[in-house]
């Protein structure tokens, strides 16, 4: 009996699943993959009305851009994610954003969240993360 009980319990851990990889509470306050999606398509949808900065996107085929923008800003939140997209120098190459074009791109962002609700702090998060590649693409 007692072998029974053990290998039945030996078969039942095998067909568990894999623990969870922890999630950051920043992913999960945005909304995660949803909450994001959101926001993206929300910050798009204010550049293309944004005359500062609309003309870096006229060439670019925006759904493309959406679904990695999703990655991108899944993964800097902590999310479960694979971002396929190039690094930021590499998908600001030869665009030349200046400062101020760099500064409207983050109202838009900032707008959007404001549209979708998500709390102050929990958009302050999110920018200071998303700060640290100001570099990578102010003048690239």
């Amino acid at each position: 009996m007692r072998a029974t009980i053990l290998g039945l319990a030996l078969l039942l851990s095998a067909c568990a699943s894999p623990p969870a990889s922890p999630v950051d509470p920043l992913y999960r306050d945005l909304g995660e993959r949803p909450g994001i999606t959101r926001i993206v398509e929300g910050m798009l949808l204010n550049v293309a009305g944004d005359p500062r900065i609309v003309a870096h996107f006229r060439n670019v085929n925006i759904d493309l851009l959406r679904d990695h923008l999703v990655d991108k800003l899944s993964c800097d939140a902590g999310g479960p994610c694979h971002y396929t997209g190039d690094d930021m120098p590499e998908a600001h190459k030869g665009q030349n954003i200046s400062r101020s074009e760099f500064n409207a791109l983050v109202e838009n962002l900032i707008q959007s969240m404001d549209a979708q609700q998500v709390p102050v702090p929990t958009q302050n998060r999110l920018l200071a993360r998303l700060a640290k590649q100001r570099g990578e693409i102010i003048g690239k």
